[in-house]
């Protein structure tokens, strides 16, 4: 019997764990339709603290926790807990962190002041990520991120993980929302991303002093074998960057499912097999 095809979805946001908004409707929704098509599936977001665990049922799974992941030469504890949508028969993986995620809001205070730390937590959130599929033994065959908090994945999986039997061949999707962030990350923040086999070079486009949402997604684009408009209005510049350096390229689409399923399927043919 032919194996199904294996999508995994990264992403910063999903109702019911966080409130409806354009992405975490579309990252409820979208794995459901694509496991119904007969794939497999794997979804991650990060483990905010707003998250109501008791109600949600989230529980720490012990044999994928445990690891260290060290960022400007600090160790930061991964953790990592699951829980079920259960209308869907879908389970949700949560990358965890005391110092990353146990606060209230996802990027910014109740104030609306962004977290100094966000370009940390990104990096975090990726590298855990990662991890954790290795440890899953899981191999996807397409990766689809969603929103600036998954951005660095593609950087780690064609540079880092470039070699690895779990991510060598797989297909990454970037989705670009209209989500982006104010405050500026600092603080070298292409030193503090570095990880083995990725280099500065790798990083031209966030090696400066302010990093914005824009250099961040470009990034993204860089190393992405397909971009989506998430959202009616994106930034134009980001549409023009990623159409200039040939990657494929899917406009907005209030019909996004059967859109995000036939770029799947002409990123990687199985797809359409699949269904």
């Amino acid at each position: 019997m032919k194996e199904p095809l294996k999508v995994l979805f990264i992403t910063q946001e999903i109702t019911p764990y966080l409130p409806e908004n354009e992405m975490a409707t579309v990252c409820r929704e979208l794995p459901q339709y694509v496991q119904e098509q007969g794939c497999e599936i794997r979804l991650f977001m990060p483990c905010y603290g707003q998250i109501n665990e008791r109600r949600n049922q989230l529980h720490e799974v012990q044999r994928l926790s445990g690891m260290n992941l060290i960022i400007k030469d600090s160790d930061h504890p991964l953790i990592i807990k699951v829980a079920s949508i259960q209308s869907a028969r879908m389970q949700v993986y949560f990358i965890d962190n005391e110092d990353y995620f146990n606060r209230h809001g996802v990027a910014a205070d109740e104030n609306d002041n962004e977290y100094e730390d966000n370009d940390a937590r990104a990096v975090f959130y990726a590298r855990g990520v990662l991890e954790t599929i290795k440890k899953l033994r899981w191999t996807p065959n397409i990766i689809h991120c969603h929103g600036w908090m998954s951005a660095l994945a593609p950087l780690y999986i064609k540079r880092a993980y470039n070699e690895d039997p779990f991510f060598s061949k797989a297909k990454i999707v970037y989705s670009i929302y209209d989500d982006g962030f104010n405050s500026t990350f600092r603080d070298r923040f292409a030193h503090k991303a570095l990880t083995e086999g990725v280099s500065l070079e790798d990083m031209k486009s966030v090696d400066k002093e302010d990093v914005d949402f824009v250099d961040l997604s470009k990034l993204a684009i860089d190393f992405s074998d397909a971009v989506v408009a998430a959202s009616p209005q994106i930034n134009p510049e980001l549409e023009k960057y990623a159409r200039q350096k040939g990657v494929k390229f899917a406009p907005y689409s209030e019909d996004y499912k059967e859109n995000y399923t036939e770029l799947y399927s002409s990123l990687f043919p199985e797809f359409g097999e699949n269904k």
